[in-house]
Formats: structure tokens, C-alpha cells, sequence
């Protein structure tokens, strides 16, 4: 969160202060440094090149449709998670008269140690290919007349704070790759995934130059292979902030509530897998007692909270900033219990730039017919 700096004990993203975006804007809004995406982007890319034009398509669940069209634009690669998916692919291929270049998804049954929501390399899971039956589901793309089997893809899960998982599943991969070699099947790229975490509270992950430099280090037996990655939350996640109004104090016998404007339908993180995220006030105020608050929102659910026993010094009407908000954010917002979705802003340094404007009631129902009897 290095864009994000209190000057004057005022929050500021870049050079803008925030209780003037949020006076701009209004509340909830998501709010995002163009610095931080940036830099975050170039410490991937200055370690490990990329480039931006070459797409991989993952996801359990690709549809006809959606793999017609992904042909049609000349995607990089179908990351392929099932023999199922794999046969129609031939099929809309086939259709097509399109060779369509595949990776095989693989589960390499290796625990990520993070929270089972965001676990995706275990055999429990329902992502990718048992590892053990690999081989002969590369066989199987091999054969198909509409199938260019050109590389192995696996990704572990999400959050991750140690670099020897990464390592643990590489080795995996290449075992398997020197035996598809062994019969024929030669591939020209890996894909390692992502899942490189970020520092919420008091996580300490690995850089992405120290994490990158040990796989390529380890694939240095290997010239022939691209190496391809999904960097995911580690470049936005801490490009961003949730800016919310404190709309009453409400104090208890056992809790104390800051009910604010923001609710889980604008950041469900906290409800669907009891993620922490840093709350703080926009502006400080030193001359308010720190008091300890369920920081929750208007929506009729007790799942229904931002963060909980958060010392806070605060009045009603004061703005917080909720911090970490650039990934599964803004992406993971819904309409729930009749919410407009909230404004996004970019800060390029003193400049504001509204990049999605908030939804309006009438949004709520547009689209929806009238029935005539």
C-alpha cells in the first residue's frame, strides 16, 4: 500500500486526498492507484518478460460458445481441466476447422496451506486433472485431429506466502513432462499459475523476483520451455482501497457496531472466507478515543461485515478506507438485497478519472419485462 500515505493526518492515494474523492463521488467507492498497478505489474515483467497479447483460458466449466469465440480471436492456449471438456473442444474445433492449442490442467495433489475456499492443487478440488492420469489424457489430446497439444498448467491456490508449494508442484510438473517426452509428446510451454500473496496484516511473501528467480533457476535444465504465469491478486490487490461513510456508532453491551455504507455485496471477502483486511479513517482525528468496533454493513445478514474488533477512533459521518481492495473487489460485487454496485475511480497522481460510474436504482431492473396476460 506504499501509494496510499497519510499527509497532514489525511489519507491520500497518490497526490489526491481521499475525503475529496469520496466528496466527488460519493460512497462506497472503489478507489486505485495507476503507480501501484504499475509497479506491481513491472516487478513480474521485468522478471519474467510477458506478453500482454497472449491469453490462456481457464476455467472448469468453458462453454460451446465461449470456446468458438476464444478460437476465433487466436487465444494462446485452452488450459483444458477435464476429458469431458477436452472432447468438446475437439468437437467445436473440429467444426471450426480450427486447431485449437492446448495445456492439460493438472492437479498435483499439493497442499497450499491456505484457506480451503482459495485451495485449488488438492485432490478434493474440483480444478484441473489427477496427475496420475495425465499421461493418458495427453495421449487422448494427441490423437485428436482438431488438438495441438502444446504445454502443462497447474495452479495450486490463492494467498500464498511461501515459495516451496510453488516448488513442491514444479517438480511434479517437470516429472511429468520428461515422461510425455518419453513417448512423444513434447511441450513447449509451462504454466506454474499464480497465487503469490500480498500482505493484508502481517504476512511476509516472497518478492516476485525472489519467487520467479527460483523457478527459473529450477527450469534452467529446460531452454526449450516458455514459461507462463497468472500473477492474479499480487499486482492489484494492494493498488486499491474501499472508501465508506460511517453512517451511525452504535454501541453494546458485548459489541460495539460502526454501521457503515459499504456491505458485503460491495466486498464479500471478509463474509465468504474470513479474509482481514486494514481498515482505517481517512482523516485522523487525535482527539477521539480508540474504541474497538464490528465494522458491518446496511444488509439484513450477520454475515454482513467489513471487519471485526477493530480499534477505531472515529465519529459518525467520518470516512474509512478499507484497505487491499484491489482484487476481488469491485470483481465480486453483486446487486444483493437491492444494492447499486459502487463507482471505481483511478488516481493518476493529483488526477481523478471515474472509470465505471455507480449504478443507479433503475439499473436494478433493467432488462427485466413486464408479463401480459
Amino acid at each position: 500500500m506504499d501509494q496510499f500515505n497519510y499527509q497532514n493526518q489525511i489519507l491520500f492515494a497518490e497526490q489526491q486526498p481521499l475525503n475529496k474523492v469520496a466528496q466527488e463521488f460519493g460512497t462506497p467507492c472503489y478507489v486505485y492507484s495507476r503507480a501501484a498497478i504499475e509497479r506491481q505489474y513491472h516487478a513480474f515483467a521485468d522478471a519474467a518478460g510477458g506478453d500482454p497479447a497472449k491469453v490462456v483460458f481457464s476455467g472448469v466449466a468453458k462453454t460451446a460458445d465461449e470456446m468458438r469465440f476464444a478460437l476465433d480471436l487466436g487465444i494462446k492456449c485452452f488450459n483444458v481441466e477435464s476429458s469431458a471438456e477436452l472432447e468438446q473442444l475437439q468437437q467445436v474445433a473440429s467444426a471450426a476447422n480450427k486447431v485449437a492449442p492446448v495445456s492439460i490442467r493438472v492437479n498435483p495433489d499439493i497442499d497450499a496451506k491456505t484457506h480451503p475456499y482459495i485451495s485449488t492443487g488438492l485432490k478434493a478440488n474440483k480444478f484441473g486433472i489427477d496427475i496420475l492420469q495425465a499421461e493418458q489424457i495427453y495421449q487422448t489430446a494427441a490423437s485428436y485431429s482438431h488438438i495441438d497439444v502444446v504445454g502443462v498448467d497447474c495452479h495450486i491456490g490463492s494467498q500464498l506466502t511461501e515459495v516451496q508449494p510453488f516448488l513442491d508442484a514444479l517438480e511434479k510438473l517437470l516429472k511429468l513432462i520428461e515422461q510425455l517426452s518419453a513417448n512423444g509428446i513434447v511441450l513447449q510451454h509451462i504454466d506454474i499459475g499464480g497465487g503469490l500473496g500480498v500482505r493484508y496484516d502481517d504476512e511476509t511473501p516472497p518478492s516476485p523476483a525472489d519467487y520467479i528467480s527460483q523457478v527459473v533457476k529450477r527450469l534452467t535444465d529446460y531452454p526449450h520451455l516458455e514459461l507462463v504465469m497468472e500473477p492474479g491478486r499480487a499486482i492489484m490487490a494492494n493498488a486499491g482501497v474501499l472508501l465508506t461513510k460511517v453512517e451511525y456508532l452504535k454501541p453494546g453491551s458485548e459489541k460495539n457496531f460502526a454501521i457503515v455504507d459499504a456491505a458485503m455485496n460491495d466486498l464479500i471477502r471478509p463474509a465468504l472466507y474470513s479474509a482481514w483486511q486494514n481498515i482505517v479513517p481517512v482523516v485522523l482525528n487525535d482527539s477521539l478515543p480508540s474504541t474497538v468496533y464490528d465494522v458491518v454493513g446496511p444488509v439484513c445478514e450477520t454475515g454482513d461485515f467489513l471487519g471485526k474488533d477493530r480499534p477505531l477512533a472515529i465519529s459518525q459521518g467520518d470516512l474509512l478506507a478499507v484497505c487491499s481492495a484491489g482484487a476481488y473487489g469491485f470483481t465480486m460485487s453483486s446487486n444483493y438485497n437491492s444494492r447499486p454496485r459502487a463507482a471505481e475511480v483511478l488516481i493518476d497522481g493529483s488526477t481523478m478519472h471515474l472509470i465505471r460510474a455507480r449504478e443507479q436504482w433503475q439499473d436494478l431492473w433493467r432488462g427485466e419485462q413486464v408479463l401480459i396476460s
